[in-house]
């Protein structure tokens, strides 16, 4: 990883940190901040990923999965946009299927890991486990609870732990392969 793409990481971090500390204060209104940040972060990278087809992945062999993640992303930052009147649904949706996928494929490596005999497999099932919790809990926060200060809790709770494992993965040394 380059300096260039540690700055940006830990940047992103205090970006999450900052809509952590902005829900936890206005839980009400934060949502509608938060899903602004959001929706315009996503239309931004789905459009760079469109320009990005055009100009030169086009040309590539696999240059379609960009183009198809490009329209993806920007479809997605539209929907957001469009839900931000109602921000629980956008929170629990946003919650359950960002956390579910990333868990259950962070479960995933850990297994393939552990087969490899990987010594780090137990922090990738960890923090598996952890998003897989945070899926649970926004589905029970929005069958049981109806309250959206609680809902902002739990969504703030989720910002901190993302912003901790991106400070933590910027902060990480990489290893080098250099081939003689």
């Amino acid at each position: 990883m380059t300096s260039m793409q540690r700055v940006k990481k830990i940047l992103l971090a205090l970006l999450m940190l900052l809509c952590c500390v902005i829900l936890v204060m206005y839980p009400g209104p934060g949502f509608y901040l938060v899903a602004v940040i959001v929706s315009v972060s996503l239309i931004v990278y789905g459009l760079r990923m469109l320009l990005y087809y055009l100009t030169m992945a086009r040309h590539m062999v696999g240059g379609k999965t960009v183009f198809y993640i490009g329209v993806i992303v920007f479809d997605l930052g539209i929907f957001i946009l469009t839900t931000a009147d109602n921000p629980k649904l956008f929170v629990v949706i946003y919650l359950l299927v960002a956390h579910a996928f990333s868990g259950l494929m962070a479960v995933l490596r850990a297994h393939e890991a552990k087969s490899y005999s990987s010594p780090g497999w137990k922090w990738i099932l960890l923090g598996g486990i952890a998003n897989l919790v945070i899926a649970v809990l926004a589905v029970i926060a929005w069958l049981s609870l109806r309250s959206e200060t609680d809902l902002a809790y739990l969504y703030a709770a989720s910002l901190f732990y993302s912003a901790g494992i991106q400070i933590v993965s910027a902060c990480k040394k990489t290893a080098i392969v250099y081939i003689a």
